[in-house]
């Protein structure tokens, strides 16, 4: 089982596919007016208007006749480059659940980059606070960006809570039957996070593309795709939760013997995990 090894790049990677993911869902109408535009002349302006208020490199041309620049593409191909080293680079750390198929890699390199986007959102907080109460000089961003951001942790937190399979969960009666039948529970309910998956995404498919190509933003000063973004977000995340927890049914298995309760948290087992923390 590969360890956390601690080295700088386990948490470059994730700050960096950050900025370059950010960088794309920030220039995302480049890309929707360049291989796909509203054949609305009213919508393909307003989408229009958009991107010449939010564009950060107004000056660079577009290329290949569209409206993405050199550094929106760099920043679109940048991301599966990230993501691949990020998902080679990840090591399981010491407390974290000993399971790492190429869909566990997926989701603690996730959970990596839900750990920087905290980050980023106490950053954000804090500077409002500072220029606020510091400064008097309060910013027009900042609350929406701490919103948009909060947004995105609380969905991929629960993509790395199902992989660590420290989601909320009742196991009275779980703990109590012995494997076999535990077995059953476990298919019993990934079958309907799966279910409930499948009927998700159907569902709210037409609702998400429709605010991702509209390009929908928030309606305040700073104006922020939070709509456009969050929706998709929801599905994907609810598609990716589901798939991990059929790889968790497959890895947990063959387990001997499962329980989830805290009766087996005693004071030994309080110091051992200090201790592993602490050699971390």
């Amino acid at each position: 089982m590969q360890e956390r090894s601690g080295t700088l790049v386990e948490w470059l990677v994730p700050l960096a596919f950050i900025f370059v993911a950010g960088w794309v869902v920030w220039h995302m109408p480049a890309f929707t007016l360049s291989f796909y535009p509203p054949t609305d002349p009213s919508e393909h302006d307003k989408l229009s208007a958009l991107f010449g208020r939010v564009d950060v490199t107004p000056n660079l041309g577009g290329l290949f006749g569209g409206t993405a620049d050199i550094a929106d593409w760099a920043a679109l191909i940048a991301i599966p480059i990230l993501g691949y080293i990020g998902v080679r680079t990840v090591r399981r750390a010491g407390m974290e659940f000993e399971s790492w198929r190429p869909a566990d890699r997926l989701a603690v390199f996730i959970g990596r980059i839900t750990m920087m986007l905290i980050v980023c959102l106490t950053t954000v907080m804090l500077y409002e606070v500072m220029l606020r109460y510091v400064f008097e000089a309060p910013t027009l961003w900042a609350n929406e960006m701490s919103l948009w951001l909060a947004g995105f942790v609380f969905l991929c937190a629960g993509l790395y809570a199902m992989q660590q399979r420290s989601h909320i969960r009742i196991v009275l009666l779980y703990d109590a039957v012995p494997r076999w039948l535990q077995r059953v529970f476990d298919t019993i309910s990934t079958i309907l996070i799966v279910t409930f998956a499948f009927f998700l995404i159907y569902g709210g498919y037409g609702e998400a593309f429709d605010k991702f190509y509209r390009w929908e933003t928030f309606g305040t000063a700073f104006d922020p795709p939070i709509p456009a973004t969050l929706k998709p977000m929801v599905l994907l995340v609810v598609g990716l939760v589901a798939i991990q927890s059929v790889v968790n049914l497959i890895s947990d298995w063959n387990a001997e013997e499962v329980h989830y309760g805290g009766e087996d948290l005693d004071e030994e087992e309080i110091k051992r995990i200090k201790a592993q923390v602490a050699g971390d």
